[in-house]
């Protein structure tokens, strides 16, 4: 690694947050009587999917947090939601994207109770989404000041862009949106802090970054069967910047965030 790169590792940071929501949960479950549970709802059958999930069930398990998965054909998945919503042992509840049928997407995770919405993908939603949280805490826990800087955000996406651009204007900070109509490589280069998350691979290269900078990828693509994300390779070979690596940045805290919603929607039972 170049002398000067600074990594933004997330892995690091998720092990102390892991920690502290272990303790959490095995307080609701000792003090409360609460065994907090997700569930997540699955209506394909694709690899990448299935990681996800595993995931999903290894963390939950390691922080004494139920996981529950309901392999469903879409048809059935409003059904199991209203029950879901009704089963008061259950705390949160996962639409796990994309569905068989995407066109029903609206209206399956509308389906879902505020109050369980630890994803946020309703309209309705009570939490925070986990990406954006991610994002958060990952420049928090490396001391990033974002007062004063100018912040770009590539890609305007309701799960990560649309919901972080929110927070951030309501933070008072100087935040600006990059979508298909923008210049890229101009707007790029005057950021002091670029959030990237467009899935699709390789779309800030070196030359749009100026020394200095920040450079958060939140960006989750499938290329020739890898997982990649929006960062060219040469980015990494800059030695003068401050950035998330090619693993293990955002990816491991996204987890975090969304587990600390279903904490969170647990404490709400006592």
């Amino acid at each position: 690694m170049p002398a000067m790169q600074k990594i933004l590792s997330g892995r690091d940071l998720a092990d102390y947050i892991q920690e502290r929501q272990g303790r959490q949960a095995r307080a609701l479950i000792q003090s409360g009587g609460v065994q907090p549970k997700l569930a997540i709802i699955v209506t394909t059958k694709n690899p990448t999917i299935e990681l996800y999930v595993k995931l999903k069930q290894r963390y939950g398990n390691d922080i004494s947090v139920e996981v529950e998965v309901h392999r469903v054909p879409v048809s059935e998945a409003a059904e199991l939601i209203d029950s879901l919503n009704n089963d008061d042992t259950v705390h949160g509840i996962i639409v796990q994207l994309p569905l068989s049928d995407v066109s029903m997407t609206d209206e399956i995770v509308n389906k879902v109770a505020p109050a369980k919405d630890v994803d946020a993908l309703g309209k309705d939603a009570m939490y925070e989404p986990a990406t954006p949280m991610a994002i958060m805490w990952l420049l928090a826990g490396y001391n990033i000041n974002l007062v004063g800087k100018h912040i770009l955000l590539i890609g305007r996406g309701k799960l990560v862009g649309a919901p972080l651009q929110k927070q951030m204007i309501a933070s008072g900070l100087d935040v600006e949106v990059a979508d298909r109509s923008t210049d890229l490589a101009q707007r790029a280069l005057k950021a002091d802090i670029i959030i990237t998350a467009t899935g699709n691979p390789g779309i800030l290269t070196a030359d749009m970054i100026k020394s200095g900078a920040v450079v958060v990828d939140a960006g989750v693509a499938s290329e020739s069967g890898k997982t990649v994300g929006d960062l060219a390779d040469d980015v990494y070979d800059r030695d003068d910047l401050t950035m998330t690596p090619k693993k293990g940045g955002v990816g491991p805290l996204t987890v975090c965030a969304l587990f600390e919603n279903v904490l969170r929607a647990a404490r709400e039972k006592i």
